[in-house]
């Protein structure tokens, strides 16, 4: 039983909580009937231990136990920081 963990690029939309950060996840979709790509977003709360991760940085997630009713992923490393100017 050797199953995969998921684990996705999103970005930091909010920092604010204590040990948590709300990541925004972007995929694209193909429309059934038309074909046209879509892209969807999804916001997805990451327990983030260190509080290390900040608004705009670009963060890898995994999914992992359940920390609380809404948190059931973790934050694994900062891909790239935001830039000062940007916040």
């Amino acid at each position: 039983m050797s199953e995969k963990i998921r684990s996705v690029i999103g970005q930091v939309v909010s920092d604010r909580m204590d040990k948590t950060a709300s990541v925004e996840v972007v995929r694209q979709l193909r429309h059934p009937l038309y074909g046209k790509y879509i892209r969807r977003s999804t916001k997805i709360l990451v327990h983030d231990e260190e509080n290390q991760a900040h608004v705009g940085d670009r963060v890898r997630i995994r999914e992992c136990r359940p920390h609380s009713k809404h948190k059931a992923w973790e934050l694994v490393e900062v891909l790239k920081a935001a830039t000062e100017g940007s916040s």
